[in-house]
């Protein structure tokens, strides 16, 4: 993988990230809070924050943003970690990124039916990853963009998964994860790997290589599943 994929797989593994705003409130201090977010196609954070909240007042006033995710672990100095540096926009044609954003939040949807909540993306102007110790990079944020866009085929793909192919999906948690899950449903789908969700539990598979168009994705799958049966 190159670094740019290594620094998108960080974000779109992990379920929430810390998102910095300039504060308005206190001019020249950065505002910092946890946030649950997802990634579009192209791999940046998209979050969903209410009107009233800090962090729309803050962006408003001045979009640069950071927003970091992290890996857990004993010794946190050693975990990989991304922060994307770039600027907060909202977005306004909002049905497909709503339609993904809620396969992973689906008790989100309260917050869209009471109104007042907007989705933001963070488009980067340059990316720090931090692999561990010694390794670190800054990636700009036109490399780290992810090269293939799927919004257009991921619906389909996605019904096709789960209606024709639950077997395989259980597999790939098995292989993956080492976990044995009986209800697994696939969330989402990109250029980098897929998503689902296995008994409650979201987890991330990747893709050996990149894929950038439908037939590449079916034989990802395929090969993933050939592999996990050997």
């Amino acid at each position: 993988m190159t670094r740019a994929r290594d620094a998108r797989e960080i974000v779109r593994t992990h379920r929430s990230g810390v998102l910095s705003t300039q504060s308005s409130k206190l001019p020249g201090y950065p505002y910092g809070s946890a946030l649950p977010h997802v990634t579009d196609h192209l791999g940046r954070p998209v979050i969903l924050i209410s009107h009233l909240a800090e962090h729309t007042h803050n962006i408003e006033a001045d979009a640069r943003v950071s927003f970091i995710v992290h890996s857990t672990g004993v010794d946190l100095q050693a975990q990989p970690r991304t922060t994307v540096v770039g600027e907060a926009r909202a977005i306004t044609d909002t049905e497909a990124i709503a339609r993904r954003y809620l396969r992973y939040y689906p008790d989100h949807t309260q917050y869209l039916q009471i109104g007042g909540f907007r989705f933001y993306v963070i488009e980067p102007v340059q990316v720090r990853f931090i692999q561990g110790f010694g390794g670190l990079h800054w990636i700009s944020g036109e490399h780290y963009l992810a090269p293939a866009d799927l919004t257009q085929a991921e619906t389909s793909i996605l019904e096709h998964m789960n209606q024709d192919h639950g077997e395989a999906l259980r597999t790939y948690c098995s292989y993956v994860h080492r976990i044995e899950a009986l209800d697994v449903q696939m969330i989402g789908i990109d250029c980098d790997g897929f998503d689902v969700r296995a008994d409650g539990q979201m987890l991330r598979i990747t893709f050996a290589e990149t894929v950038t168009n439908p037939v590449q994705v079916r034989n990802a799958l395929i090969a993933l599943a050939d592999e996990a049966r050997k």
